[in-house]
């Protein structure tokens, strides 16, 4: 079989102001409650030019909390290491001189440089792999989809619980969520995209449930079936295969519940 001649597309995420996040979290952390500064840099202002880490690290360790030029070949991984998460800019780069890699087979899309090219930014949305664009519509349908789960709810309390619960069982059942999606998220290499969405997606739809008056069982269902949904989407492209899968599927998108799930484009 012949190897694929595509390029090696290098990516980098910023903060939406354009600052990069340090590459370690904790020393991060550490070092602001000590009253100590931590290093950026700006790559809006660099964009098109070569630059130079302004304060390098031993090669290639953590040994301070912004030590190196943290670089990603399968940007659906990339909101693993974000500090403060969802929203980022998203940067095309090109390694310049000496690389490194610490992460060795268990993580072959990390790359790590003191100098690099700011090639030019580029869509966001594909820090959630070849589904973002969806994945972030169905996150923002969310909040009005909630409410809407949440009236639903509160019109017929006991139908709506039996049916939940029934979905709940199957979900967990099949590990529609933690088994499947999970699974196949890993494999594609978007499972730390599958993480942002189970929160962003967990987080919205509690907090506008919780806005329109639902009960603390209503929320926890109404929360399941976002994560599911948000998961769905992500993974529409990679379960699909026969009729089991399309029923995980179906799962996922909020099969067996009593309103329609959006549709994947």
């Amino acid at each position: 079989m012949a190897r694929s001649t595509r390029p090696v597309v290098h990516y980098i995420a910023t903060r939406p102001d354009g600052t990069v996040p340090p590459t370690n979290i904790y020393r991060a952390q550490y070092a602001r409650a000590n009253g100590k500064p931590v290093t950026t840099i700006n790559l809006a202002d660099h964009s098109g030019q070569v630059v130079d880490h302004p304060s390098p690290g031993q090669k290639w360790y953590t040994d301070r909390p912004f030590g190196y030029f943290h670089m990603y070949t399968r940007p659906g991984e990339i909101l693993e290491r974000i500090e403060d998460g969802w929203p980022i800019r998203l940067w095309i780069v090109e390694p310049l001189g000496e690389t490194g890699n610490w992460g060795g087979h268990h993580s072959p899309y990390w790359l790590m440089s003191h100098q690099i090219r700011v090639v030019e930014e580029t869509d966001a949305w594909k820090a959630f792999g070849h589904r973002g664009v969806q994945t972030l519509a169905a996150l923002a349908q969310l909040p009005d989809l909630a409410r809407q789960w949440a009236t639903e709810w509160a019109a017929d309390p006991e139908v709506a619980r039996r049916t939940y619960e029934a979905w709940e069982k199957r979900v967990d059942r099949t590990r529609a969520l933690t088994g499947w999606a999970f699974c196949r998220a890993q494999y594609s290499r978007r499972e730390a995209a599958l993480q942002a969405v189970n929160q962003l997606a967990g987080d919205a739809a509690a907090q506008a449930a919780t806005d329109a008056g639902a009960d603390p069982h209503a929320v926890a269902l109404i929360q399941l079936r976002a994560r599911c949904l948000g998961a769905g989407q992500l993974m529409f492209d990679r379960i699909h295969n026969g009729e089991y899968e399309q029923s995980i599927r179906g799962l996922l998108l909020g099969a067996g519940l009593d309103t329609q799930a959006p549709v994947p484009a």
